[in-house]
């Protein structure tokens, strides 16, 4: 006999229960349920003192020392600590102690120049700086006048900061819609944006990525990714709420990550293709079977690398071979590509093509391209504005969807990056403003006209070149040039090559047209990027 279901309640009446998404999670479950297991190998020549096996129960107790020493020094909620490091230990103690206790991190790219480091610490507002021993010259070089604590990673930071004795203030009334972190990017613009990535975007963003990429306690995770790059692109929380094992790589080596992976029996790691291209070569010479064979699996982003170097990943390394695409405004997964059972039975060369292509959206992600080409993005990744740039976050997301700046096509649920319409050019992974290096250029004396383009590279997957009019009367050499930026510029962002031209083409209006000028490099190639 069928009996109809009551009426359900109405839902005023129901008491409900919302519980923030906060980046402490993902550490409390790791103590909680792996205290005991080693949770962080940390990379064994730091500068300063390694800190070797740590537990995540061992862990967890240096974060919590970490934000009681915050407390004591009066560093409020919201606060930005700015810290500049390579790959450490602490840096990953950073990313939880300082955001779980409701202050912003301000992770920056080691990699800059000197300038461009203290335009960000003045421009987030920093109280605290960090820096690595390497770096320890920052503290006084690129500090601003809001700074009023600094640190050495290692030094002063575990003697002076650290307050293992006291228990933090507890984070009384968390907020996952608060800012986490504040990650800087190159953009349109020669000065770097700050992308507030809130707890809510981290959490979304790690358990998404921990999902697509099959993730378990059975993991063992390299850092190849620089920690600064969008928070490792938010694997060290993903992987610290399934009890994974994390070994931190100062500097990326081919010949190393092979040697980490057979010693630490690593299954997982994420890089620029540049990373992978490094391994490819350390394998030619490497004695004996392959590290990590049938176990290890690579995730890419940055830049689609060419069909046949994802296929040399799989024949000759045994590694699978996972394509993401994202922005550090999306936290940064937007799409994954990582090879399905329905492409068991086709050639390496085709699953290779296959993968090519950035991928179909992550669980809670809308794509869509606009009429005019661009990819846009909806999704609980995407970043809740630019650091004290109200007409720029509204640029970006005043219809309710991200523009990327990208071009693409999306077809049969997979999305492919065509074109870039933004004046960006990512070589190795990092974002390069073809805007400031052209200002670099053009500072020049000898240099009356400059147009800067990304040309393919099958390393790099871009790479910068100069396209240069000289002044009247004046001359100058390639190597003039370069060396011209890499003494105002990072080293990444001086360009590998510059032509001397008698003019650059422009629109009646006076504008260059850098896809015309990129039309010739690109001539045979299905993407306007690589």
């Amino acid at each position: 006999m069928w009996w109809p279901a009551p009426d359900p309640p109405e839902r005023a009446s129901l008491p409900g229960m919302r519980v923030p998404l906060t980046s402490i999670d993902f550490l409390r479950r790791a103590e909680e349920v792996y205290g005991k297991r080693v949770g962080i190998i940390d990379e064994p020549t730091q500068p300063a003192a390694s800190l070797g096996d740590v537990t995540y129960r061992g862990f967890g107790a240096r974060c919590r020392a970490l934000a009681a020493g915050l407390d004591e020094l009066g560093v409020g909620r919201g606060e930005r600590i700015a810290v500049v490091s390579e790959n450490a230990a602490r840096m990953l103690e950073l990313l939880f102690g300082v955001t779980g206790y409701g202050r912003v991190c301000v992770p920056i790219n080691f990699r800059l120049q000197t300038s461009e480091i203290a335009y960000i610490v003045e421009h987030c507002g920093a109280s605290v700086l960090l820096a690595d021993p390497e770096h320890e010259h920052l503290l006084t070089d690129a500090a601003s006048p809001a700074v009023k604590h600094r640190f050495v990673l290692g030094k002063e930071y575990d003697d002076g900061l650290l307050r293992p004795e006291r228990d933090p203030v507890p984070w009384e009334e968390p907020d996952e819609d608060a800012t986490a972190t504040i990650n800087y990017t190159s953009g349109t613009t020669a000065r770097p944006k700050g992308v507030q990535i809130t707890h809510r975007n981290t959490w979304v963003n790690a358990v998404t990525f921990g999902l697509h990429t099959g993730v378990s306690d059975r993991d063992v995770y390299l850092h190849t990714l620089p920690m600064f790059h969008c928070n490792g692109w938010g694997m060290p929380f993903a992987m610290a709420g399934l009890g994974v094992p994390q070994v931190v790589l100062r500097k990326v080596d081919g010949t190393e990550i092979l040697r980490r992976v057979q010693q630490h029996g690593v299954t997982l790691a994420c890089g620029a293709p540049a990373v992978w291209s490094t391994v490819l070569e350390a394998a030619q010479s490497w004695d004996g079977p392959i590290p990590g064979s049938g176990a290890m699996r690579i995730v890419v982003a940055g830049a689609p690398p060419p069909t046949r170097v994802i296929a040399r990943v799989e024949e000759e390394l045994g590694w699978e071979f996972t394509q993401i695409y994202g922005l550090t405004e999306t936290s940064p997964l937007v799409t994954s590509n990582r090879t399905r059972a329905e492409w068991d039975g086709e050639p390496g060369l085709e699953r290779a093509r296959l993968l090519s292509r950035a991928g179909v959206p992550a669980i809670g992600t809308e794509v869509k391209i606009a009429e005019s080409g661009e990819v846009l993005v909806r999704s609980n990744t995407v970043l809740d504005g630019y650091w004290e740039q109200p007409d720029t976050t509204e640029q970006a997301l005043g219809d309710g969807w991200f523009h990327t700046g990208d071009g693409g096509t999306y077809e049969g649920g997979y999305l492919t990056i065509s074109d870039r319409r933004k004046d960006v050019i990512i070589t190795g992974g990092e974002n390069v403003s073809s805007i400031e290096v052209e200002d670099a250029i053009f500072s020049h004396p000898a240099v009356a006209e400059v147009a800067v383009i990304g040309v393919p590279d099958e390393r790099w997957g871009e790479t910068i070149k100069a396209l240069i009019v000289t002044a009247e009367g004046e001359s100058v050499t390639e190597e003039e040039i370069i060396a011209w930026c890499k003494e105002r510029l990072a080293r990444y962002k001086a360009p590998t090559s510059v032509e001397i031209r008698d003019a650059i083409p422009r629109t009646a209006t006076g504008k260059v047209q850098k896809f015309k000028l990129r039309e010739p490099y690109w001539a045979n190639a299905e993407r306007q990027i690589n």
